[in-house]
Parts: C-alpha cells; structure tokens; sequence
C-alpha cells in the first residue's frame, strides 16, 4: 500500500519562501512521475509541478520560475521549493503519481 506523507507547510508572509517535502513508501519511487497539487478553498485541484521518471520537470505558468520540483530517489522523497510566494498560493498541497493521494500540506501565505 502507496503511502504518501507532506510536510513543509506552514504561514508565510508574501515574497517568502518555503520548501514542502513527500515522503513517498510502498512504491517503486523512480519508475513513476511525480506531481505537486494544490487546492484552494472552493477550488478545484490543480497540478502545479510534476517531474517525470526520467527528471524532465514541468510547471503551471502562474508557478513557473517561482516554484522547483526536485526529487531524491534514495530517499523516495519529492520537494517543492516554493519562493517570491504570493497569497494566491495558498492552499492545501499534495503529491501524488496520479493514484495516491497523502492528507496534504496547508500553505497559507498572509501578511
């Protein structure tokens, strides 16, 4: 059984910075893509960043050159470091392959 575990969330003011971290068990990490999620209060989930079995990394415009998705195999852990954050990032984030889903990480980003 996949489990999937976020951490990394937290209150942020804007310009700031955060770096969000899955902790991913029961999978064969490195033969999946791996995504960033998020979901805002009355939002549908959206993908925000994925990176594929092969390390190709791809954003949402609304992230891109702001957000860097990484991943460490040996550790079966993917990250999202997250700068010049602004208050429409906030939301719940999640990672996932598609299939599995963790109980997210909430990101608030207020003055």
């Amino acid at each position: 059984q996949v489990q999937l575990v976020e951490s990394g969330g937290g209150l942020v003011q804007p310009g700031g910075s955060l770096t969000l971290s899955c902790a991913v068990s029961g999978s064969i990490f490195s033969i999946y893509s791996w995504g960033w999620y998020r979901q805002a209060p009355g939002k549908q989930r959206e993908l925000v960043a994925q990176i594929t079995r092969v390390g190709t990394t791809t954003y949402v415009p609304s992230v891109k050159g702001r957000f860097t998705i990484s991943r460490d195999i040996a550790k079966n852990t993917v990250y999202l470091q997250m700068n010049s954050l602004k208050p429409e990032d906030t939301a719940v984030y999640y990672c996932s392959e598609g299939h599995s889903w963790g109980q997210g990480t909430q990101v608030t980003v207020s003055a």
